[in-house]
């Protein structure tokens, strides 16, 4: 921890964060130009070729004031349907742990962020202080986190894991990864980093709508990820 309080770069959660600051980086550092794709990788050039004609063919956006827009050219329709497709995904994946998205994204905050109370738990996963304590309660059930009262705060409960939760967060990691990598397998490899960039720009920059928002600094987020590459 620094004087300001940030996370070091070094630390677990300072490298998580890192990866996905470096994403917009990486799209102009592993993208191939035009030239390079046509003398260094021809197939790899006929595929990025034919996705920037996909992307040229899609159709603007209709007037918002149209009820006539199909559900197919609405972003926030797909946003939704694709995750839905994830969630799938991953409870397909980790079935034999009965583990749901959100039970593991707040897991491994608390594997990162030990002794976290509701509040810090809710801004690092993106759920209101509601959610937050149902998902707790469940894990405390299965003897997967245990709480205990602040002593700097008598009214907050801070959160850990049990030695069973941080077992199953590893055994967990690898089934998790491959829902990732199932997710994103449809696109072409040098696709998939930009992708997570646009996906991480749109979250940045529709931060504040949301009802639980993301306390994060993502300027920080992108400068410390190119800091580690």
């Amino acid at each position: 921890m620094t004087a300001s309080g940030a996370l070091d770069a070094k630390s677990a959660p300072g490298r998580d964060a890192a990866r996905r600051r470096s994403l917009e980086r990486k799209i102009q550092e592993t993208k191939p130009s035009p030239e390079q794709r046509l003398t260094e990788a021809p197939k790899q050039a006929a595929s990025s070729v034919e996705m920037d004609a996909k992307v040229q063919e899609m159709p603007p956006l209709r007037d918002a004031s149209s009820p006539t827009m199909p559900l197919w050219e609405r972003p926030g329709y797909l946003v939704r349907r694709l995750h839905q497709i994830h969630s799938a995904i991953f409870l397909e994946e980790c079935k034999a742990f009965n583990i749901t998205p959100v039970q593991y994204g707040l897991m491994t905050t608390l594997l990162q962020h030990s002794g976290s109370d509701q509040r810090t738990i809710g801004v690092e996963v993106g759920i209101d202080r509601t959610n937050v304590a149902d998902v707790l309660e469940r894990l405390s059930e299965r003897g997967l986190v245990r709480r205990e009262r602040s002593e700097t705060d008598r009214r907050a409960m801070n959160a850990f894991l049990t030695e069973q939760g941080r077992a199953l967060v590893g055994e967990m990691y690898g089934a998790m990864v491959r829902a990732q990598q199932r997710l994103l397998e449809p696109l072409d490899p040098e696709y998939r980093s930009a992708f997570l960039a646009m996906l991480t720009q749109l979250v940045e920059g529709n931060n504040h709508y949301s009802r639980a928002e993301l306390k994060v600094d993502f300027r920080v987020r992108r400068r410390r990820g190119q800091e580690e590459e």
